[in-house]
């Protein structure tokens, strides 16, 4: 057992934390279609720094999409989320680029930053009608590109580009997960380029999948459109709690 914590350079309970983060994350994820690493990096950037945070939560999200995949095919509108890629594509090179080049405490201070905000975005339902055009759409997944790379909540910013399409609550879910499982190849190359894929973060990643993913299958069993606004508000207020809490312990 220690020869296991070792290989994930984490203590016991380190592990056990981030299993129950995982598991807690999946479930969220399950249900909304976003918001995975979201709520990870706000409780979990307390036990590790988003340059090694980020490419773990990587394969948390690369299982989770999977899982959902075929959802996000039948009902998901196609032609936005592979124009959202197009403009995630370039964003996420730049985005880890920049955590790379950052200081821990400022990434970290950095990411949290950006959580809260777009949650806050989220809770306030802004809707941009430029975001509903064609380059809107493009300036949108670039923008989800950068916060990928800063903070792995990509996804929280395609779901403000969805809300602002007045979408159906399945449709944006699908989306959300169609984009997702998209943007896996492209983050992958971004971590290699940048050399933060290491095999340290794969392991932990790899490690946690089935955990996040038994949370996945749980919280898609509880979707339902009735629901939604409910939960994802609830959703969106602890991820805002709990993402102050973590600033607040990074800067004192």
């Amino acid at each position: 057992m220690a020869d296991f914590w070792n290989a994930l350079s984490l203590t016991p309970l380190e592990g056990a934390a981030l299993a129950v983060i995982a598991f807690l994350a999946g479930v969220i994820r399950g249900f909304t279609g976003f918001a995975l690493s979201a709520f990870a990096l706000s409780t979990a950037v307390l036990i590790l720094p988003p340059i090694e945070l980020i490419p773990m939560l990587f394969w948390l999200e690369a299982g989770a999409s999977l899982f959902m995949l075929r959802a996000g095919l039948r009902d998901a509108d196609r032609r936005a989320a592979v124009t959202l890629l197009a403009g995630a594509a370039v964003g996420t090179f730049i985005g880890i680029g920049l955590t790379v080049a950052l200081d821990v405490g400022v990434s970290r201070i950095l990411a949290l930053g950006l959580l809260i905000s777009l949650a806050a975005l989220q809770l306030a339902r802004l809707r941009m009608a430029i975001l509903a055009t064609p380059a809107g759409t493009v300036g949108a997944g670039f923008a989800a590109g950068i916060a990928n790379g800063l903070a792995g909540v990509g996804g929280m910013v395609v779901a403000l580009y969805v809300l602002a399409r007045d979408a159906e609550p399945r449709t944006m879910r699908a989306t959300l997960v169609l984009y997702l499982f998209l943007g896996m190849l492209t983050s992958l190359l971004a971590h290699l380029w940048w050399g933060t894929m290491t095999r340290t973060a794969t392991a932990r990643g790899l490690a946690l999948v089935p955990l996040c993913l038994a949370g996945v299958w749980l919280g898609a069993r509880f979707f339902t459109p009735a629901w939604q606004r409910y939960y994802k508000a609830i959703c969106l207020w602890l991820l805002i709690g709990l993402a102050l809490i973590a600033l607040g312990r990074s800067v004192l």
